[in-house]
């Protein structure tokens, strides 16, 4: 008795065809890294001055 596991045509033919639908494939857009950046800057400026007003107020 041989332990190989193998489907039978039908189910390699649902499988197969599973595959070909592409159900969970999603098309992205791509990936900008300067765009990235940019937030990144940008947020990090906004909360540093945030917290500065926010020290001046507090009076420190």
């Amino acid at each position: 008795m041989t332990n190989k596991r193998e489907l039978s045509p039908e189910d390699q033919q649902k499988v197969d065809q599973f595959l070909q639908r592409g159900v969970n494939s999603v098309t992205r857009k791509p990936f900008k890294p300067l765009k990235l950046l940019a937030i990144l800057l940008l947020m990090v400026t906004g909360l540093s001055v945030f917290s500065l007003l926010l020290a001046k107020a507090a009076g420190l």
